[in-house]
């Protein structure tokens, strides 16, 4: 990219190298990572870059990619080298202190949403537990604007990025944001027709063998969830028994990999109800559901 004369470096051109570079680094996705990241340095949207293949690439901007690209190349996830990840349709700022929204989290969003649209309540109480980004809180609060959300996390610095997403999409009067482990923070009499979670699942020996750019830069708190994966998710299920009201609903992310287990905790937790896995669209168990029954 610093051999050649600034004049011959198109847009086009930029492109095409940076993805093949990206390439030879391992990267999953070396186009969408060099478009994302030139569309960044260039301060515009990426679709914007499909009608300027031709324009010519100035100094500066190739001076700001090129250290975006260096970075990405070293490891650092494209989503906080920007500063936001889209997710369900809405943009949420993401930095270190937070997990990045994955597609497979939008799976818990859409559960949710139908169970709400079938639901009787009238201000549905809903609470999503390990909120990370508020991904999950703001665009069930953004689609369902009946619900009433309040968003945890044990994360103080996570609580901040959360309550910046809040604010950007003019929620601040329906997500409560709170400081907590799980739901113990809460009010104890205060209970919810939903709990949606995606808690840490991931095993200690899995951890090991994570993607560099995830094991590296990604809080490793909302990742590990114990030895078997399944230590916060047991107190979680326990906590919900007691939090939802009859007819309520859990639903929680999980690996493909602990399916089995999560679904022998909750059936043997008596006030719950097994209901079912959702598949994510690579066909792999990504979304448990149970619901809260009368004892």
């Amino acid at each position: 990219m610093s051999t050649t004369s600034s004049e011959e470096w198109t847009i086009g051109r930029l492109l095409t190298w940076t993805a093949d570079y990206l390439k030879k680094q391992g990267a999953d996705s070396p186009r969408l990572d060099a478009e994302v990241l030139l569309a960044h340095a260039r301060g515009c949207k990426r679709l914007d870059l499909y009608t300027a293949f031709g324009d010519m690439a100035d100094d500066s901007l190739r001076t700001a990619f090129r250290e975006l690209v260096r970075r990405r190349a070293q490891g650092t996830p494209v989503a906080y080298l920007v500063g936001h990840r889209e997710f369900y349709s809405l943009s949420f700022q993401v930095t270190p202190a937070v997990l990045i929204p994955r597609p497979e989290t939008e799976f818990v969003v859409i559960e949710a949403l139908d169970r709400l649209k079938q639901g009787s309540a009238t201000d549905p109480r809903v609470v999503d537990v390990g909120t990370g980004s508020g991904a999950i809180a703001v665009s069930i609060a953004k689609h369902a604007p009946q619900a009433q959300v309040t968003a945890v996390d044990v994360s103080e610095s996570a609580l901040e990025v959360a309550g910046r997403n809040v604010a950007a999409h003019g929620l601040a009067e329906r997500v409560e944001l709170v400081l907590g482990d799980l739901l113990s923070s809460l009010p104890p009499d205060r209970k919810f027709e939903m709990i949606v979670s995606n808690p840490p699942y991931v095993t200690e020996a899995e951890y090991g063998s994570l993607a560099k750019d995830v094991k590296d830069y990604e809080p490793r708190l909302a990742l590990v969830g114990g030895p078997e994966g399944t230590e916060i998710i047991e107190r979680l299920v326990q906590q919900a028994a007691e939090r939802l009201e009859v007819g309520g609903w859990l639903i929680m992310e999980i690996s493909p990999m602990i399916v089995d287990k999560v679904k022998a905790i909750v059936e043997r937790e008596s006030r719950l109800q097994f209901s079912g896995v959702t598949k994510d669209l690579a066909g792999f168990p990504r979304v448990v559901i149970a619901q809260r029954v009368a004892t």
